[in-house]
């Protein structure tokens, strides 16, 4: 998964459920929690996302992640190069298959 998948993911993904875990997000997206908790500090580098934490029922702390204004511009760009990105894997699994159709049927 590229950079800019995984950015498109995580923000996806804090856009739906802004209290998701790290632990949670990397089993989602199939990288380390580590690999997560590096990609969140970056995109609050950024100033894609900020960071609250406050106390849960079991007295642990959580957070609670918000997009910025200019992480959903972020995100709604790496939406559109996700998308194109896609479409062009579509395009080619299409040909691939019409391609060997071609060949099964000519044997």
């Amino acid at each position: 998964m590229s950079k800019d998948d995984l950015n498109y993911q995580l923000l996806k993904q804090l856009t739906a459920e802004p209290t998701v875990s790290q632990r949670s997000l990397a089993h989602r997206t199939g990288v380390s929690v580590g690999k997560v908790n590096y990609c969140i500090q970056a995109l609050v580098d950024k100033g894609w996302i900020k960071v609250n934490n406050f106390r849960r029922r079991d007295h642990k702390w959580a957070y609670s992640y918000l997009l910025t204004p200019s992480g959903i511009r972020a995100k709604m760009k790496l939406a559109h190069s996700f998308l194109a990105r896609k479409e062009l894997e579509y395009e080619a699994l299409q040909h691939e298959i019409h391609t060997l159709r071609q060949e099964l049927a000519s044997k």
